[in-house]
């Protein structure tokens, strides 16, 4: 029995040096074609993000004649009382806005998706109205409610509204949206069977509140909490109408920029005000990467029983949110509209005459019409042309984690910071692309690169219910492979083509801090035009062309709800059964 393992080893290499060794597959010509677009997609997220993040870098480093002065600048700033100050109110009021906006989205999102309330189609129409209007408008709305002349001043007993105050509330209106978005998918997956256990163990309604509800939904409580932060402590526009004298980080960039022409220092806020958006960035990643799935194959949706009581409350709490909501936006249109605050308060379209205002015309307003639908066309194709090269390249592994790490990468800057970034790097005579510097195409370019991540995630989360056998079907057919992504890549996805060009064109309507560096006078923009009216003391008429980004947003989403339904019912009728 000894020489029995010898025997049987012996072989084995044999068989081994029989086997023929692996053949590496040849590259098809499709398969150049989309190695070659997706290093031309990482081209362009280098162009646009990624190099001027690093001018923005070097400049900090810079000194008055442009040599190297290491950490110079910022010793210069931190030495500066000024600092200390803007980075607590920015942490303050970034703190307690996060606060009171989660917690009044969570309190929402519980009404919409675990009670049997009324009219849950109304107030999530309503929630969503801040997405439509820039952060100016519930600033502007904010002092016409709670300024000296304002119409509910008394409701502040006696504090300014100018200051953390009006920030907070101004921050929670502008974010409230967000929020809600996350915390409500958060609570819409839940296994009926653990209230179901909960129940039959006869747990309280507190109990099964905290030990079912509220840990089912702590990811997307703290994803929520992190977006909201984020979001506030970068935000430029709130502070900028209504902060006062309560400097903030972002204020503190414009001022240094804009007011002072110190480009170097303001690379040196504008670092430091990157710096707790990339660790709000990299928590929520590492939150969202130790997530587990909630939902399983045998999990049993869960279906709110009516509770006449918990639906009244419920009832209440959201009529009360979507109340203040509709007032805010009431107040910017009410003073739109008014003639002369406070003493003439007739109807008119004085304010609209934009074209005899200081700071604004209505070409400002034509501009943000073409760099919107500008941003639409090209953003959503090369979004979605990157995701899909993304997705659907064979092998090429390097290349495709580093343009889905590039792709990314806008979400964790600050739209303020892009900007300044974009100043630094396009504004070099010795830059080839120096020519886009003032044009309409670097606003296009910076809305694109600063929108960029969200709607990559949604290409990317609809061509993932794509199965890959119909690229395998197509190639073995011979099929052309721009037939397959026009015939069936496209059409499946439609939806959230769709869905990624809507939010292109609201966003950049709206957006302020990612183009204040960007414009010259004849591509000023309608945001901006607000900014500049309001600065020139033409409140009124700022409020006018708020509610004018507001109006045309809306009607935007509107019109895409009615024509796409018939498209999408058509395109995507092999979905129903």
């Amino acid at each position: 029995m000894a020489s029995v393992g010898p025997q049987l080893a012996s072989p084995v290499p044999a068989v081994s040096a029989a086997l023929p060794r692996p053949v590496r597959q040849a590259l098809s010509r499709d398969d150049l074609v989309m190695r070659a677009g997706l290093v031309l997609v990482a081209a362009w997220l280098a162009l646009s993000v990624v190099l001027p993040l690093w001018a923005l870098l070097a400049k900090a480093f810079e000194g008055p004649d442009g040599g190297f002065v290491g950490l110079a600048n910022f010793a210069a700033y931190a030495s500066s009382p000024a600092l200390a100050t803007s980075l607590r109110n920015s942490v303050l009021v970034a703190s307690a806005s996060t606060v009171i906006c989660v917690g009044l989205a969570f309190g929402y999102a519980f009404a919409l998706t675990r009670t049997r309330m009324p009219a849950k189609g109304l107030f999530k129409a309503v929630a969503a109205i801040p997405l439509l209007a820039p952060s100016l408008l519930p600033a502007i709305a904010l002092v016409y409610l709670f300024g000296n002349q304002g119409l509910a001043r008394w409701a502040l007993f006696g504090h300014s509204v100018y200051g953390p105050i009006g920030i907070v509330i101004g921050e929670v209106f502008w974010t409230f949206p967000h929020a809600l978005i996350i915390v409500t998918t958060a609570l819409a997956t839940a296994d009926a069977r653990l209230y179901e256990a909960a129940i039959a163990l006869k747990a309280s309604r507190a109990r099964i509140f905290w030990t079912v509800t509220l840990p089912g939904a702590r990811y997307g409580l703290v994803s929520a909490t992190f977006v909201v932060f984020t979001l506030v402590i970068t935000d430029f526009g709130v502070p900028k109408v209504i902060g006062g004298s309560f400097n903030v980080l972002a204020v503190d960039v414009y001022k240094q920029v804009v007011g002072q022409q110190n480009f170097r220092m303001g690379a040196v806020v504008g670092l430091v005000l990157l710096l707790p958006a990339l660790l709000s960035f990299a928590v929520d990643r590492l939150v969202q990467g130790r997530q587990a799935a909630l939902l399983s194959a045998r999990a049993v949706p869960y279906e709110p029983k009516p509770d006449p009581l918990v639906d009244r409350l419920a009832f209440g709490f959201c009529l009360i949110v979507a109340s203040a909501i509709l007032v805010i936006l009431g107040t910017a249109i009410f003073a739109s509209l008014a003639t002369y605050w406070p003493y003439n308060l007739t109807p008119s379209l004085r304010n609209y005459d934009f074209d005899n205002m200081d700071g604004g015309g209505w070409e400002s307003y034509r501009n943000s019409l073409q760099m919107a639908g500008l941003t639409a066309l090209f953003g959503t194709a090369i979004v979605f042309v990157g995701a899909w090269l993304v997705e659907k390249t064979r092998r090429f592994e390097a290349v495709r984690g580093l343009v889905q790490l590039l792709a990314l990468l806008p979400l964790a800057i600050p739209g303020l910071v892009m900007g300044l970034g974009y100043i630094f790097f396009f504004v070099e005579p010795a830059n080839p692309f120096h020519f886009l510097y003032g044009s309409m195409a670097i606003l296009v370019i910076c809305t694109i690169a600063h929108f960029y991540s969200v709607a990559h995630l949604t290409a990317v989360t609809a061509l993932k219910q794509i199965d890959p056998e119909f690229e395998s079907v197509s190639a073995s057919l011979k099929v052309p492979l721009w037939r397959t992504f026009f015939k069936v890549t496209v059409p499946v996805c439609l939806p959230a083509i769709l869905d990624i060009a809507l939010y292109l064109f609201v966003n950049a309507m709206t957006t302020v801090s990612a183009v204040v560096f960007l414009y010259s006078p004849r591509t000023q923009l309608a945001s901006i035009a607000v900014l500049n009216m309001d600065d020139a003391g033409d409140i009124a008429p700022a409020a006018a062309m708020a509610v004018m980004i507001f109006l045309t947003s809306a009607l935007v989403r509107g019109l895409y709800g009615v024509l796409t339904r018939g498209v999408l019912a058509r395109t995507q009728a092999w979905r129903r059964r």
